[in-house]
């Protein structure tokens, strides 16, 4: 029996996953343990399994995967509404002697805002001394995105407002981004000219995410005489309008159903020698799938390939479904397939309506052939699958 194997029929069977390895076994890496656990944190329903699986694969953010799985496992007792089950692990992670460190807290205090547990975020950050953690920036800053995450913006102006004093910590550029940020989500962003004067009585320079949270704020807010003066304000502090702006320029309006407008600023970027990349493409063919012009998000797809520019998974997710709303399933299928073969592969209610737009179109061996394909890679619908080969025309 298979290592995933033996670690799944241990949960289903609701036995330990610690308990799982007897002597004879092969001990598992660290990493082996992390992926083994995010496996099944994934599929797994039961809180008290998943908080075990946890604990046994002593999972800790010391590590990027480790981070992954810990959010992942947060999210689902958070939308089970299972708090208890998160704070009780969270407060025994906090026992451990091994997670005393800055990185752990800070981890601990966005898991925490991740749940929307704001109140225990700020516990957490004044808990530091007993935990023999120094309240630094870093940690203060964790608490602010905590906060968003939580989306309490008012405790977000509350912390920023009250703990560096309090606490003597200096604010260093990211909390100010921070903060911005969260006025821009807030729909105050007009207030966020006020920590840019604290800014610069500090001689904090603002740097492009410091523009980028503005300029995303106005847009939001359809205030597009402001972005025009944060551009302006970009340049008297010397910061380029590079990329990652013109990337969330180009976002905000295809939002907004103005994608023809986003397409002027791609050529506009194009000119001025700013190379563009998936993700500018992969906002536009959105905007243009959501307005219903599949042809123009079809031509940009080509050229995006044309120049050297590899798709996403979600610039191909988003193609395959808008393409099979508007029953133009041959080009869906193609992109389908170029899809899979990159191992990403839509979700399944996009492959059925696929295959059954294909069987619409009389293409039933093509449709057949997608069904063995899930089948194959996802034997958690396995049963479902089978449903609708069953029901496919002979």
């Amino acid at each position: 029996m298979s290592l995933i194997s033996r670690l799944r029929q241990a949960s289903l069977s609701n036995r330990r996953f610690s308990t799982l390895l007897s002597p004879d076994s092969k001990p598992l890496s660290t990493k082996e343990k992390t992926r083994a656990a995010l496996g099944l944190i994934k599929t797994e329903k039961n809180p008290l399994r998943i908080v075990d699986i946890c604990k046994a694969a002593s999972l800790s953010p010391e590590t990027h995967l480790d981070r992954i799985t810990l959010s992942v496992a947060v999210s689902k007792l958070a939308d089970a509404n299972h708090f208890d089950a998160i704070r009780q692990f969270l407060e025994d992670l906090k026992t451990r002697p091994d997670l005393r460190t800055e990185r752990f807290v800070s981890h601990a205090i966005v898991l925490y805002g991740q749940a929307k547990m704001t109140d225990h975020a700020v516990r957490t950050f004044k808990q530091c001394d007993e935990l023999g953690v120094a309240r630094s920036v870093r940690v203060l800053n964790s608490l602010i995105f905590a906060c968003i995450l939580a989306k309490n913006y008012k405790e977000v102006n509350r912390v920023f407002v009250e703990f560096p004093k309090i606490y003597g910590i200096e604010p260093d550029l990211d909390t100010f981004n921070w903060v911005i940020q969260a006025f821009a989500e807030s729909g105050s962003t007009s207030s966020a000219y006020s920590v840019m004067a604290e800014m610069d009585r500090k001689g904090v320079k603002p740097n492009s995410v410091t523009f980028g949270n503005l300029i995303s704020g106005f847009y939001r807010e359809e205030k597009l005489e402001e972005v025009g003066k944060v551009i302006e304000l970009m340049k008297k502090y010397g910061v380029r309008q590079g990329l990652s702006i013109y990337n969330i320029r180009i976002q905000s309006l295809c939002k907004r159903k103005r994608t023809s407008e986003a397409k002027g600023l791609l050529d506009g970027m194009i000119s001025r020698g700013v190379k563009p990349n998936s993700v500018t493409y992969s906002h536009l063919i959105y905007g243009y799938c959501k307005e219903g012009k599949l042809d123009e998000a079809k031509k940009l797809f080509r050229d995006m390939v044309q120049r050297g520019c590899k798709p996403d998974g979600h610039c191909y997710f988003t193609l395959v479904y808008f393409l099979c709303q508007g029953k133009d399933f041959d080009t869906a299928l193609v992109i389908c397939k170029d899809s899979i073969s990159k191992n990403w592969v839509p979700n399944f209610s996009t492959m059925k309506s696929l295959v059954e737009g294909l069987v619409s179109v009389s293409r039933v061996t093509e449709a057949r052939e997608l069904v063995s394909q899930m089948k194959e890679k996802f034997t958690v619908n396995a049963d479902t699958w089978n449903e609708i080969e069953a029901g496919l025309p002979q």
